[in-house]
């Protein structure tokens, strides 16, 4: 047989032969579960008055989209701006919690949630809504690239 034959195969086994290689396929559960870990660390960071811990779980990039009752904001520090100017302090924020989370993966590097937030703020008054968010994988680590919260 010919070299030639065999040389797809083999060029797609290279990179398991690979001592660097890391494979970057999750299984839907693992995706939901690093995706659900995600936002208990934004949820946390939250809780506590932290509101650049929360934008951690945010794309930090400027293509990143905040979609909300103002319109569009684009970029990672004019989100986390808005974000300090809506909750200039711990009361303002409250106490985060989501509920009915649907977490959908998409793809090996794609997913979205669809659920609820309320804040908890006995002194302000309480806010809720829905969100949408699309995440991706960038880098082996789970963001938030876009997130319409109504």
């Amino acid at each position: 047989m010919k070299l030639a034959a065999f040389l797809p195969a083999l060029l797609l086994l290279l990179p398991a032969c690979s001592s660097d290689y890391t494979p970057v396929a999750e299984s839907p559960a693992e995706t939901r579960r690093a995706i659900s870990s995600l936002l208990s660390t934004q949820t946390a960071a939250w809780n506590r008055g932290d509101v650049q811990g929360f934008m951690q779980g945010y794309w930090q990039h400027d293509s990143l989209v905040f979609i909300g009752k103002s319109g569009l904001t684009y970029g990672w520090q004019r989100t986390l701006d808005n974000y300090r100017r809506s909750y200039p302090d711990a009361a303002a924020m409250g106490q985060l919690r989501f509920e009915g989370l649907r977490i959908t993966p998409d793809g090996p590097d794609a997913a979205h949630v669809v659920g609820r937030w309320h804040l908890t703020r006995p002194a302000a008054g309480d806010l809720q809504g829905h969100y949408l968010l699309v995440l991706r994988r960038i880098e082996g680590r789970w963001v938030i690239v876009a997130d319409h919260s109504s």
